[in-house]
């Protein structure tokens, strides 16, 4: 069902994980004014309430994780590299040497137990000094800084480094726009040419440096990264189909100009009908001509659309929708559609003819603890096994229907603090971290239930799935 070298892995991010927030030369990350996450307020400076300014202490532990990772049988192992970590604010010429090797290390752990990184260059970690000077990615000059970036960490891990995905989510930037693309002026006060500007941006810079890898790496594989939740119709009226046509239109257009290098025609006639006017740059068409070699995205849960009802935000998601009444949620109300998934994967794959590549999907729970007897802890989570199962056996679907699927990395293969809520109690992971919503524990790493039962998938190549039914 899966395919022999299918990349089996798991999936973090640095402002997730790290911690370390201002150590060996690191400056502020957006992430540091971000203490409830997503879905809350930004401060003036870091407070003590954000538990990312310790996170799972991966700075300090990483060693001891990837161990654990590659006990699993990972072959592939997805996170970022924080920007600011390399450029403290975003702008200087010469970078950070100490941030330089911290990723220097963290690569040759991976490598050291056969684990291939897959690296996302820009992973809602804009430098804060970036959002503060130059109001983020609305600003073009943000262009040019980070293809500075992205020369540095290629000319630096091009020998260790051969997945590369440009922004995480990118799409989000139109939900999100601090925590996606570091804009510092309000929602509220944003206007959709301001937001459709910043994403030209970010699309002329993620063509820029895709150019950019494929020179300097000639034999790298550079992708998009899009937050995909597919839309379904309420009803069979042809109004709610048009409605969801023209939601996913949205989200597709970012892949479209990843994948066709040009804007599509839906889009230009959604900028005439609102008088938008994205301003292009001399040589902007070009640039955009220089196409990912595949698409990967992120996949959590589905939704419906209707033309006579008012889309609302889920708890805790960054995208909007009506809740589907045939579909069960999660405690933190994220509808479970496995057969969205393999849905998705066809889509992806009748539209672009690219190799895929789920990096994200995972179910967000409260592990309940108990103690193992010998001074540990067990987790039966085996509603999240449930969850993966059923997600997975839908990707091998789809590989028969014929979707070439490059791999699978779970959400937060360790628990981590959650992006939309920086809560830790929101966990994803394999590994239990003995860290609590109040900042408290020890931060020592359990494996739970599901540890195993992965291990076995991956061991098996997926064989395993089909036996547990």
């Amino acid at each position: 069902m899966f395919p022999e070298n299918f990349l089996w892995g798991g999936a973090v991010a640095a402002n997730q994980c790290e911690g370390a927030f201002l150590e060996d030369g690191k400056g502020l990350s957006i992430q540091d004014v971000l203490p409830a996450g997503a879905m809350g307020d930004r401060t003036d400076r870091p407070t003590d309430d954000n538990l990312k300014l310790v996170g799972i202490d991966f700075y300090h532990r990483y060693k001891e994780d990837i161990r654990l990772f590659a006990e699993m049988g990972f072959k592939v192992f997805r996170t970022s590299i924080a920007w600011s970590r390399i450029f403290p604010r975003g702008d200087e010429e010469q970078p950070n040497e100490s941030g330089l090797r911290f990723y220097d290390d963290i690569f040759d752990e991976c490598r050291k137990y056969g684990m291939e990184p897959l690296v996302t260059i820009s992973h809602y970690e804009t430098p804060l000094y970036l959002a503060e000077t130059y109001n983020g990615w609305t600003s073009r000059d943000l262009i040019g800084f980070y293809e500075h970036y992205a020369r540095t960490i290629f000319e630096r891990y091009g020998d260790k480094v051969k997945y590369w995905l440009t922004f995480n989510e990118i799409n989000s930037v139109l939900h999100s726009p601090f925590m996606s693309a570091g804009i510092n002026t309000p929602m509220g006060q944003l206007t959709e040419q301001d937001l459709f500007q910043a994403a030209h941006h970010e699309l002329v810079a993620s063509a820029l440096v895709t150019k950019l890898a494929h020179e300097i790496m000639p034999d790298a594989k550079i992708g998009c990264m899009i937050l995909s939740m597919p839309t379904y119709p309420l009803t069979p009226s042809p109004d709610d189909v048009i409605a969801v046509m023209e939601t996913e239109h949205k989200n597709y257009f970012f892949a479209d100009i990843h994948v066709r290098g040009i804007y599509p025609g839906y889009m230009k006639r959604y900028f005439k009908e609102r008088n938008i006017q994205i301003q292009f740059a001399e040589g902007d068409v070009d640039i955009l001509k220089n196409t990912v070699d595949f698409v990967s995205f992120s996949y959590y849960m589905s939704s419906c659309a209707s033309a006579g009802k008012v889309h609302q935000k889920g708890s805790g998601n960054l995208l909007e929708g009506i809740p589907n009444p045939l579909l069960p949620t999660s405690e933190w109300g994220w509808q479970i559609d496995p057969k969205g998934l393999r849905y998705t994967l066809n889509m992806f794959y009748d539209r672009y003819q690219k190799p895929l590549f789920i990096v994200e999907n995972g179910l967000g729970a409260i592990d309940r603890p108990a103690t193992d007897g010998n001074g540990g802890m067990r987790i039966e989570d085996d509603y999240r096994i449930d969850y993966l199962r059923e997600h997975l056996l839908q990707v091998g679907e789809a590989i028969e229907d014929g979707v070439e699927v490059m791999g699978y990395t779970t959400w937060g293969c360790i628990d981590l603090v959650s992006a939309s809520t920086a809560q830790m109690s929101k966990r994803y992971g394999f590994i239990y971290v003995d860290r609590n919503d109040d900042g408290t524990g020890t931060l020592e790493r359990y494996k739970k239930k599901s540890f195993y039962w992965y291990k076995d998938v991956i061991s098996t190549n997926g064989e395993s799935l089909i036996g547990a039914i």
